[in-house]
């Protein structure tokens, strides 16, 4: 029968994709702190906070991101505006994670591994400000399959960056 691994015996790959997470107006505690939790996960070790200060001392932040927020490079309380210009002016690959008029299927997106994709996230309410979204280049949604059109930061995010990371 098998028999779960503990922490100290869990062997880990490192594949550290070239994606950094950019995170419009996300201010929820415990999504922040699942934020990391997703990112160290997935191998993602950057992520910019843009309107919104991390508070490391609140306990949902650190119940929900089990020390994660230790392994990843944070920065926050930044403009979101100045942030993409750098980007843009970089050339880095800007997508946005929100359902638009013009928005592609998850599914059907290929990131350029040439180039590091900034992944753009809205706030909890109210998605990607339309600022911000004006530098995206692509923007993804997910196919959902049930009668809600959006679901949690959290779990889309997750799903976003599993799939990018993977295929």
């Amino acid at each position: 029968m098998a028999t779960q691994l503990s922490h100290e015996e869990t062997i880990f790959t490192a594949n550290v994709p070239n994606i950094i997470l950019v995170c419009d107006n996300v201010n929820s505690p415990a999504n922040i702190g699942s934020l990391f939790r997703a990112c160290d996960a997935l191998g993602i070790n950057q992520i910019y906070f843009c309107g919104t200060t991390v508070d490391l001392g609140s306990s949902r932040l650190k119940r929900t991101a089990r020390s994660t927020e230790n392994n990843i490079s944070f920065k926050d309380g930044l403009s979101i505006i100045n942030l993409l210009e750098t980007f843009n002016k970089k050339e880095h690959s800007i997508i946005a994670l929100e359902l638009t008029t013009q928005s592609i299927p998850l599914e059907t997106f290929k990131i350029d591994k040439t180039k590091t994709t900034i992944l753009i996230i809205g706030n909890e309410k109210n998605g990607i400000s339309i600022d911000a979204l004006r530098f995206a280049k692509t923007s993804l949604h997910i196919e959902m399959q049930g009668k809600n059109s959006s679901m949690n930061v959290i779990q889309a995010t997750s799903i976003a960056l599993f799939a990018l990371t993977k295929f």
